[in-house]
């Protein structure tokens, strides 16, 4: 069927089973950001393949709602498909809620897949539309009704990562989660997000794109923990080590099932953001909503760990110094385009010891396709890169000791006085944050302006946060933290790891971003409290033809310097004499 022919049945589904209106996010039963193929059904319903987006249907329209990462993509992809684009954030552009305000009766039935939607998404779907009487049907899987052949559920194998890679063990985990649970007097605890599963019981898994987890519900008790998962896809060795923590393994599908088991009297702990209405509304105990404990206890890094993570981004910076020499070894003699560099990128990394795969899609934007902050090559818009212009590579890798994120932009030619005076301004935000001492207590939305205050000195922005949490051989977003400028009362702690990335688009020119991760340290105590630093564990030279030096203070060119030295001589012993000859002249000091 072709997109304008799924939404057709869709629509016939509509009407017979009267529903108003099927709301299709792109998310799964695991509120998950990347999700296995089976619940990429926006995606398969609407032919939009980026990775956020909401697809209403009603009985006679169809809309689709992306930020400004996907409007040129989704504008070439929803043609002749019938769905109207909704441009989130331009002027005069209506709220998928406003859209339907206007488009439903009174008293309408507005449906959607229960197992999809988070708790708190139904309690906003309510709130906005309340108004209008809505009733919800959220026990249809629409979808599944004229989807044929639809992807079956991973199957891949799932693995122990071990404490030499976590530097924490289950049992102890479990305790820390458990001493929670006592203080809001829960005797058990649901967990439906793949992340906190995978951090909480050290294990990982290969059912997720660029996450390295596995499918999977868990419910903790005060003795003992039930994972459900697909018991062929777990060893016995395994098993035998879960089970001795009294960790036992339960089919995947009985989730739902047990948890109306759980008796009226106990209390059961939940987050309402991660959990899917339908495991909600299998519980018939008193719920105890807050964040789930794991979020927080597995955003602070621990020595183990942040040695992962550093010895993770020295691996990668080896395999980026030897991707740009070859690039620029190669730049006007061979054909490269924007998928040349995303697979090169991909094979230097592979060379690395163990590594996994990419942490996300690489973002490989070439001139003005670098101002679409997310941009993703397609065959139709992949480009020949050439010795001009600026060239914006996003890009990042799983190893088993840490995750990578990493973003720099590279001149392919002399540029501009317009392009290095933004090159510098993007870069001075980048260091500025990077450079921040600040009192314990302090949250990334108080810091935010130190990454902007270059840019805004001269009237201009960008309008995407700031940074973010990037986990541990883990989801390379990860809460609670992150640096922006909304306001977000969690505050920045010692062993966070979040990403310094301020950029600056020029539309229909071009692109600039730099960006590093970034360890929160403590600093120093004085009669005014306890103040905090950061340290940059990223390890990738900056390409020093793009800055306005003159531009630079002396701090910030002592800092990038410094860091220049640095990156040589932890990078420069894992390379060859010609690599290192070429390092050094990229690291020499300005």
């Amino acid at each position: 069927m072709t997109v304008a022919e799924r939404v057709n049945a869709m629509r016939s589904l509509l009407h017979e089973k009267d529903i108003h209106a099927y709301i299709i996010t792109s998310t799964d039963p695991h509120m998950s950001e990347y999700v296995p193929e089976r619940w990429a059904t926006r995606q398969w319903l609407s032919g939009f393949t980026g990775s956020a987006g909401t697809l209403v249907i009603t009985q006679e329209k169809a809309g689709l709602w992306t930020d400004s990462r996907y409007f040129l993509q989704a504008e070439t992809q929803l043609k002749e498909s019938g769905i109207e684009l909704f441009k989130i954030g331009t002027s005069g552009t209506p709220s998928q809620y406003e859209w339907l305000s206007n488009e439903l009766p009174i008293n309408p039935n507005v449906g959607f897949d229960g197992t999809c939607f988070s708790v708190a998404q139904t309690r906003e779907l309510k709130n906005k539309l309340g108004n209008l009487g809505i009733q919800i049907v959220e026990e249809f899987d629409l979808v599944n009704e004229i989807w044929e052949n639809r992807p079956e559920l991973p199957n891949k194998m799932i693995f122990d990562h071990e404490v030499s890679f976590s530097g924490q063990t289950r049992y102890s985990k479990l305790l820390k989660i458990r001493k929670k649970m006592e203080e809001c007097d829960c005797k058990f605890h649901f967990v439906g997000s793949l992340d906190d599963i995978a951090w909480i019981f050290n294990i990982r898994g290969n059912d997720v794109d660029y996450n390295p987890l596995a499918l999977a519900y868990a419910i903790i008790g005060i003795e003992s923990a039930t994972l459900y998962l697909s018991d062929d896809h777990i060893s016995n060795d395994l098993k035998q080590s879960l089970a001795q923590d009294e960790i036992h393994i339960a089919n995947y599908d009985h989730i739902f099932c047990d948890l109306k088991e759980i008796a009226g009297s106990a209390s059961v702990l939940l987050d309402a953001n991660r959990t899917n209405l339908n495991a909600f509304n299998s519980i018939s105990a008193n719920i105890v909503e807050i964040d789930n404990p794991s979020q927080i206890l597995k955003s602070i890094k621990n020595e183990v760990e942040i040695e992962g993570m550093k010895n993770a981004m020295k691996k990668d910076g080896v395999a980026l110094s030897q991707f740009y020499f070859w690039l620029e070894e190669n730049i006007g003699k061979i054909k490269i385009t924007e998928f040349t560099v995303m697979n090169k990128l991909k094979e230097f990394r592979s060379l690395q010891k163990d590594f996994k795969g990419e942490s996300f899609g690489t973002i490989a934007g070439y001139k003005d396709h670098g101002a679409l902050p997310h941009y993703s090559t397609t065959p139709e818009s992949d480009v020949e890169i050439k010795q001009e212009g600026l060239l914006l590579i996003d890009s990042g890798a799983q190893y088993f000791d840490g995750t990578t994120d990493i973003t720099r932009t590279v001149p392919m030619g002399e540029l501009s006085e317009e392009e290095k005076t933004d090159f510098t301004l993007v870069l001075k935000g980048m260091i500025q944050l990077a450079m921040a001492k600040f009192p314990k207590g302090t949250r990334g939305c108080n810091l935010d302006i130190l990454a902007r205050q270059a840019l805004w000195n001269s009237g201009k922005d960008y309008g995407h946060g700031t940074g973010h949490g990037v986990g541990c051989f883990m989801n390379v977003h990860e809460g609670p933290q992150s640096i922006r400028q909304e306001i977000k009362d969690q505050a920045l702690l010692p062993g966070m790891i979040t990403s310094d990335e301020p950029g600056f688009y020029r539309e229909g020119f071009y692109g600039i971003r730099h960006e590093n991760l970034i360890l929160c340290c403590k600093d120093k105590s004085t009669p005014f409290g306890e103040f905090l630093n950061f340290e940059t564990i990223t390890l990738c030279h900056f390409e020093t033809k793009g800055i306005t030096i003159e531009l630079l203070t002396p701090k910030e060119k002592q800092w990038l310097n410094n860091y220049h030295q640095k990156v040589y001589d932890k990078i420069s012993p894992e390379l060859d004499e010609k690599h290192k000859n070429w390092l050094q002249e990229k690291t020499k000091a300005i």
